[in-house]
């Protein structure tokens, strides 16, 4: 039980808050006062850090993101759309040269590629353009987009208890009043209290969250073999000397190049991105044109649905096994909502409306009618259907538009692997900033090179064939399909929309999706299992890490040091000047680590703070919202929450740390002698506190659970990065203490 002095008086809270005022008044910031919920005790006071502080002290690590809806002009927002074309549109934008040729049908007629074509057509409309574009664009949260995206607005919305989860929650009164929390209405939906009261719905929803992550992380791994394979593999056309094996050493050495430049960052790269895919889109689109004038110009005809049901009763069952390999043509449709941070809904809406929807239709529909009259050019649609003077251009410019796609679906692997290492359900790896002006841009090189090497192996593996093609397309349509589920939770209960008519969307996608989904399952065998793997990869350093997190955080809340055993351990030891502040995970307690470390040292600074850094499932914590702090006894003792959005910057010195602690800790000072007593021990230095934890599971477990902690995530402890490693501490101010934990 956490033992909290008692509540300030009213009258000091509005002389500290007054005085605050005054102190930044410069500043034009006030401090601000929160109810927290301390879980069973009684609520205490919480006094955030005064506005102006923070921000002194916070402005280089805290930058302000898209805070409030920024209004454009319609030449900014053309301006905008320009710019997505180079990072949102590289992977849908490269599916014509993949996929007509991953069908395989062994004499296709005129009817048969009209059916295609149809196929192509309506699945790009519905999911593509009305799905994501109309639709899912909505579902952001402040801004940004992607699965977690969708995964935070729901827990803004949704009280999950968080007792059973995979992922950490904790929940205060405060996070309500945050003002980039989404607020809740006072008509709350069935669907909402369903939820609230079912532990299951919301273990399953989160489930479906990691998994389509982790499936995401599939796709990074895959796209660029595909891309890179599909564009390169047309120089075959050229010699008969050239063989697929040197196609497939070719497209190693410009992935191996690709990886390998990631260290630069995004920025230098990008700056070339959207002329290229610019020149794609015009490109595709004439030769497109020209091909519908020349070989066959009612082909457009396809789309009328009638076509699609022609092609089913004509091949039956093998039109089926075809079904899933249309999925091609709608990857990197998730792409659209994930980088919807960078840019703006309006923006993307206009690029994909106005020239990538209409470029990719011309496309399609030019290689339909190529393919027409020339039904044997099937698996080298694409650069058999380019006029015969503009192949060596094509064949540059389709190169670097895969390596664009290649570089967007890496950069996403890099935001993905940040963000679940911020909601604590992936173990801590390198995350370098490669730019000082987005600070989304960064790079992994331990997670670069695992995708490298994965992407190596699946080219070489696969040799270039159709496989590739099977295993894309089960890892897009996995994720598109979670995405329907979680967007009809977020109309029901926060867009509010009438239950039918989101029944009529979930019904209509699951089916869609489904069909597809149903139909790839066969093709597991013949390469569809590489996503799968992938997943499961991830999904298992997911859940070993996060079900470790949880038996610690357990053992410790059930291990807590009781207020009087507390006081009296500090009466009896040594308060030596200094101030000494404890990282912990734990909200609320004293954590046992302090027991040991007494136990050592057999003496305490005269001024301890147990700081936990706490992320919000929100994307930014404004500065002025940083820090919540509440006195402890006895004397001198403090507890500290720094908080965090997932997307924001963690980056702070020591001393700029220790600063900003003690500044806002002077503002909840009682008296002189409390604030002298800061200055004191400030001046005499700081020492951070970390407990080096060793989970040890007893026999008591069965065999699965002890494998699980007494081998997956200790290794996953001694392999992976410590907290320590995120945060910009000189060793020499360091202290960790090791400690076994049986559980």
């Amino acid at each position: 039980m956490e033992h909290h002095a008692p509540p300030l008086p009213d009258d000091i809270i509005v002389q500290v808050s007054a005085a605050a005022v005054a102190a930044v008044d410069d500043r034009s910031s006030t401090s601000q006062i929160e109810e927290v919920d301390g879980g069973d005790d009684d609520d205490v006071k919480a006094i955030v850090g005064a506005g102006g502080l923070t921000h002194r002290t916070f402005s280089e690590s805290y930058r302000m993101r898209h805070r409030n809806p920024l209004e454009f002009t319609p030449w900014q927002v053309a301006l905008l759309a320009y710019q997505s074309l180079g990072v949102v549109y590289g992977d849908i934008g490269t599916s014509p040269l993949y996929t007509f040729s991953s069908f395989t049908l062994p004499d296709p007629d005129q009817d048969d590629l009209l059916g295609i074509l149809s196929l192509i057509l309506w699945t790009l409309t519905l999911v593509s353009l009305v799905k994501y574009v109309f639709i899912v664009l909505h579902a952001d949260d402040h801004g940004e987009g992607g699965t977690f995206a969708l995964y935070s607005l729901l827990r803004q919305h949704v009280n999950i208890t968080g007792k059973t989860m995979p992922v950490p929650v904790t929940r205060l009164a405060s996070d309500a009043n945050l003002k980039f929390h989404s607020k809740k209405s006072s008509l709350q939906p069935r669907m909402l209290k369903f939820l609230e009261g079912s532990v299951i719905a919301q273990a399953v929803i989160t489930y479906l969250v990691l998994i389509g992550t982790c499936m995401v992380m599939g796709d990074g791994a895959l796209t660029p073999s595909i891309s890179v394979l599909s564009a390169v593999q047309g120089i075959q056309s050229r010699s008969s000397r050239i063989t697929q094996g040197h196609v497939v050493l070719l497209c190693v050495i410009i992935l191996v190049f690709l990886f390998l430049y990631q260290r630069y960052g995004t920025s230098k790269v990008s700056f070339s991105f959207s002329p290229i895919m610019l020149v794609w889109f015009v490109l595709i689109a004439s030769i497109g044109l020209y091909n519908i004038i020349k070989y066959y110009p009612p082909v457009l005809k396809a789309i009328s649905p009638h076509y699609i049901y022609i092609f089913f009763a004509k091949n039956k069952r093998a039109g089926w096994e075809q079904l899933g390999t249309v999925v091609l043509c709608i990857t990197g449709a998730e792409a659209m909502f994930a980088d919807l941070g960078h840019f703006n809904k309006k923006s993307i809406q206009m690029a994909y409306s106005c020239l990538v929807y209409p470029s990719l239709i011309l496309a399609y529909a030019g290689q339909a009618a190529f393919l027409i009259k020339n039904p044997s050019k099937l698996s080298t649609t694409f650069y058999s259907s380019i006029p015969e003077p503009l192949f060596w251009p094509m064949f540059i410019v389709a190169t670097s538009s895969a390596v664009v796609a290649s570089q967007a679906l890496i950069s996403a692997s890099f935001s993905i692997i940040r963000q679940s290492i911020a909601l604590g359900c992936f173990p801590r790896v390198t995350m370098n900033h490669t730019s000082k002006k987005y600070e989304g841009q960064v790079y992994s090189p331990e997670i670069n090179y695992f995708l490298m090497i994965a992407c190596i192996l699946i080219t070489v593996g696969f040799k270039g064939g159709p496989e590739i093609g099977q295993a894309y397309g089960v890892a897009v349509i996995w994720v598109m399909l979670i995405t329907t589920h979680l967007i009809t939770v977020v109309m029901v209960i926060i867009w509010k929309i009438n239950i039918a008519l989101a029944g009529s969307f979930y019904a209509a996608y699951t089916v869609l999706e489904g069909l597809f989904t149903i139909s790839l399952l066969y093709k597991i065998a013949q390469g569809g299992w590489v996503p799968f793997a992938i997943t499961a990869f991830f999904l298992i350093i997911t859940l070993s890490w996060t079900y470790g997190r949880s038996k610690k955080n357990e053992y410790e809340t059930n291990n807590l040091m009781d207020s009087q055993e507390f006081i009296k351990t500090v009466a009896m030891s040594n308060r030596v000047p200094g101030i000494c502040i404890f990282c912990t995970d734990l909200m609320k307690g004293i954590p046992p680590i302090v027991r040991h470390y007494v136990q050592h040292m057999g003496c305490l600074r005269e001024l301890m703070v147990f700081v936990t850094v706490r992320y919000l499932p929100v994307t930014s914590v404004l500065p002025e919202e940083r820090f919540l702090f509440d006195r402890l006894e006895p004397f001198g003792v403090y507890r500290c929450i720094v908080q965090y959005g997932y997307m924001d910057n963690q980056n702070m010195e020591d001393d700029e740390y220790v600063v900003s602690i003690i500044a806002s800790l002077k503002e909840i000072a009682q008296n002189a002698d409390e604030v002298a007593m800061m200055d004191s021990a400030l001046a005499n230095g700081s020492t951070f506190i970390f407990g080096r934890v060793i989970l040890k599971m007893s026999d008591n477990h069965n065999c699965f659970k002890r494998f699980i902690i007494n081998n997956l995530y200790r290794f996953l402890q001694k392999n992976f990065r410590s907290n320590l490693s995120s945060l910009k501490i000189a060793p020499s101010k360091t202290l960790q203490i090791g400690i076994q934990y049986e559980i």
